[in-house]
């Protein structure tokens, strides 16, 4: 008789099939939940900075560093070179112009200043000399002319004379050609004469002349030479104060080297450094604003130089109206440039959000205030404070402005 053999319930086969089935369900479940819950985040609002945006007035402008410096600068430079010898002041010294500053010793400009003073004073004795050379010379001419003018009227005399005998029958005609040939032959002479004595005073002249030249141009060079020598004596040029002095006793200061610089107290300007990305859109006559002691200043743009140097260019701006009191050389100052004309526009606060998002979405807030949502928008033109909106956003909206960097793929903060 057969024994009849009880089949098994659970084989292994099917107890692996089970587990199998039971870790694929719970894998799906997994993947749901964690899908489902990765999509949100709690967040706490004490840790955020939400704003709301709002219609009004928008201008372009970027933040730049200005620092004020001297209406006007006159840079002291060595005129000639030389060992410092005296300073008679400090630097930080309120100078009026033709004041002393310091003084430098060059003994071989000085050497050369009496070399050519005593040029000059050669010069002059030979002039003088030559001067009464011709001045004697002319005297003699004359004379000369006199004495020929004495025998013209005396051939005159002696001709008329025989001419009138002649006629008279009482000189015989050999008398009478002796004389008429004498008149003419002292007539020739006073021409003659007259003609030297013209052409004497001519060269005499040009002698004079070309003595004075020579005499003012070793003059002039000597002028030259003393004020090179007084240039050793550095003086203010304008009123003003002076700093940046450069020199110490004994020091050798060569030709052209910058000793300091004056600065005129009648004013200020301020010099802003500007990135080069704006180079295309800064001109003169763009404003500016900055506060101080809590009052805004406006400046405008008077200089535009358009020579970049690490990435940045530079500007000079003037203060339009009011100068604020205790401001002072040096000081460096936060201004805002305006880049266009004010208009209205729809404005959202500035904040870190901007770093993650390229200004391309943002968390928006519910109506309800308990959460908030990615929403795409499209920024336009900043200034220090806002973003313009062009698209995505509406008046009174809330969003969250700081940063989103624990955030990540986050599609919904719930705020509590």
């Amino acid at each position: 008789m057969d024994i009849p053999i009880e089949k098994k319930r659970f084989t292994p086969t099917r107890i692996a099939m089970m587990a199998g089935g039971v870790l694929l369900i719970s894998l799906i479940i997994f993947m749901i939940v964690s899908s489902t819950g990765g999509s949100r985040l709690n967040v706490d609002t004490e840790r955020l900075s939400i704003n709301e945006v709002k219609q009004g007035v928008f201008q372009e402008n970027i933040p730049v560093n200005g620092i004020v410096l001297p209406i006007t600068t006159i840079y002291l430079d060595a005129v000639e070179g030389g060992r410092v010898e005296e300073k008679f002041v400090e630097d930080g010294t309120v100078m009026k112009a033709g004041d002393p500053i310091l003084r430098l010793s060059n003994t071989d400009l000085e050497l050369s200043l009496v070399n050519q003073e005593t040029a000059v004073y050669n010069l002059l004795t030979q002039m003088q000399i030559q001067q009464n050379a011709a001045r004697q010379n002319t005297i003699n001419r004359l004379n000369q002319l006199t004495d020929v003018e004495n025998s013209l009227v005396e051939a005159k005399r002696v001709y008329t004379l025989n001419r009138r005998l002649y006629e008279q029958q009482a000189l015989g005609k050999q008398e009478l050609m002796e004389a008429e040939n004498n008149y003419k032959y002292q007539q020739e002479r006073m021409k003659l004469a007259k003609e030297v004595v013209k052409q004497d005073s001519i060269a005499s002249g040009q002698e004079l002349e070309q003595a004075e030249s020579s005499y003012n141009r070793t003059r002039n060079a000597l002028e030259l030479m003393r004020k090179k020598v007084g240039d050793l004596v550095v003086r203010a040029p304008v009123d003003g104060q002076l700093t940046s002095l450069d020199a110490e006793i004994g020091q050798s200061k060569t030709k052209g080297e910058r000793l300091g610089q004056i600065d005129v107290l009648s004013g200020y300007k301020i010099r802003a450094d500007i990135d080069e990305h704006y180079i295309s859109r800064i001109y003169n006559g763009q404003t500016g604003t900055f506060t101080f002691k809590n009052r805004e200043f406006q400046l405008v743009i008077k200089k535009v130089f358009t020579q970049v140097t690490g990435g940045r260019f530079q500007v000079d701006m003037h203060f339009e109206g009011e100068v604020p009191e205790g401001i002072r050389r040096g000081q460096t100052l936060q201004i805002r440039l305006a880049l266009s004309q004010e208009k209205e526009a729809l404005l959202l606060a500035k904040g870190g959000f901007f770093q993650e998002t390229g200004g391309n979405w943002v968390f928006k807030v519910s109506e309800d205030g308990k959460s908030a949502y990615r929403q795409e928008i499209r920024l336009g033109s900043q200034n220090t404070e806002y973003y313009e909106v062009l698209e995505g956003l509406h008046p009174g909206d809330r969003v969250i402005t700081s940063g989103y960097d624990n955030f990540g793929d986050i599609q919904e903060l719930v705020l509590k």
